[in-house]
C-alpha cells in the first residue's frame, strides 16, 4: 500500500505548559502564518482560505497550510507526499520553520490505516512509532507510559492474527493528548487556526451581508412635515444619531422659546392688573370725596 501522502500534524512548542495555552482557546493571527509560510518557502504564492476552529474541520488537503500560532505553542497541519513520512526523516525546512524547545509530530494515512508520532527535544529525537497494523516502519526510543495499555491489549480489537493489538490512529490520538495535555478533538477546547493555499488559486469569495434598505427623506418631504433644513437630504441609517442630537436641540430651543413667551406674557399681565388696580382705586377714591 502507497503510505507516501498523508496528513502531517506539528506542535512547536516552547512553552512550559502548552495546556494552559491551549485550555484558553487563543485567537489565531493571520500575518504570523504568512511569516510562518514564507519562511518555510520565500517563493510559495499564499492565499488565504479561512480562519476556522481546527479540531473541528476537515483535515488540510493537498498544497493546504492550517496554522495557529500562539504564546509558546506554533500548531501547523499539512499533507507531506514523498520523503518524512518515517518521522525521523522529518524534512529539515519543517524542523527549522518556527522555534521549539520540544517538537511534536503526528501523521496518518486519509484511509487511517497508517499513523505515527514522534517526539524531539532539544533537537533530539525521543521517540517514534509509525506504523500500520500489519506493519512497523519506525520503532525508535523507549516507549512512553502512555503506551503501555495499547501494547497490553486493552484496547485491542480483535482482528487477531499478526495484527498489532490496538489501531495505530488510537495510539497516536493517545500521544498527541499526553503530550500536549489536552483533548484535541471536537470535544476539546477550540484551536482557532487560519487556512492557507500554497498552490496559487484566488481568495474565495465571501458574500458580504447586505446593508438593509433605508427610507431616503427628501427636502420636499422635510418642508412640507416642516422639520429639518429644507435643502438637505439625509440617510436615517448613517445619520441616526446627528437626528437624534439635531431633534434634541429644536425640542430644547422649543422650551426655551416657550418658557420666554411665558415670562413675556406673564409681565405683560402684572403690568395690565397694575394699570388697572390703580385705575379702579382712584375712581373709588373720587366717590367717595364726592
Amino acid at each position: 500500500m502507497d503510505f507516501s501522502r498523508a496528513v502531517i500534524t506539528l506542535w512547536y512548542v516552547t512553552s512550559p505548559n502548552p495546556a494552559a495555552v491551549l485550555e484558553a482557546e487563543p485567537k489565531a493571527d493571520r500575518g504570523y502564518g504568512r511569516k510562518f509560510l514564507a519562511q518555510l518557502n520565500p517563493a510559495f504564492p499564499i492565499t488565504p482560505i479561512g480562519q476556522f476552529p481546527f479540531n473541528r474541520s476537515a483535515p488540510a488537503d493537498s498544497a493546504e497550510y492550517y496554522i495557529g500560532g500562539y504564546p509558546g505553542v506554533t500548531v501547523v497541519q499539512t499533507v507531506i507526499e514523498g520523503e518524512g513520512i518515517i518521522l525521523s526523516q522529518l524534512p529539515q525546512a519543517l524542523r527549522k520553520a518556527a522555534p521549539w524547545e520540544n517538537l511534536y509530530a503526528f501523521v496518518h494515512h486519509d484511509e487511517d490505516t497508517y499513523a505515527g508520532f514522534a517526539h524531539f527535544h532539544n533537537g533530539e529525537l525521543k521517540r517514534s512509532l509509525c506504523c500500520t497494523r500489519l506493519e512497523v516502519l519506525e520503532d525508535s526510543g523507549l516507549p512512553e507510559p502512555f503506551e503501555g495499555p495499547y501494547w497490553a491489549g486493552e484496547h485491542n480489537d480483535s482482528t487477531g492474527g499478526i495484527a498489532l493489538p490496538f489501531r495505530p490512529r488510537d495510539l497516536m490520538e493517545e500521544a498527541q493528548r499526553s503530550w500536549l495535555g489536552v483533548d484535541i478533538s471536537a470535544q476539546g477546547p477550540d484551536l482557532d487556526v487560519v487556512g492557507y493555499a500554497v498552490d496559487g488559486r484566488p481568495e474565495p469569495k465571501i458574500d458580504k451581508p447586505k446593508r438593509p434598505t433605508i427610507a431616503r427623506v427628501t427636502s420636499a418631504s422635510t418642508s412640507k412635515l416642516g422639520i429639518g433644513p429644507g435643502n438637505t437630504d439625509y440617510d436615517d441609517y448613517e445619520d441616526a444619531a446627528a437626528e437624534e442630537e439635531s431633534t434634541g436641540d429644536e425640542f430644547r430651543a422649543l422650551a426655551q422659546a416657550s418658557a420666554a413667551a411665558a415670562r413675556r406674557v406673564s409681565s405683560t399681565a402684572n403690568k395690565w392688573w397694575s394699570k388697572a388696580s390703580r385705575k379702579v382705586s382712584q375712581s373709588l377714591k373720587d366717590r367717595w370725596r364726592s
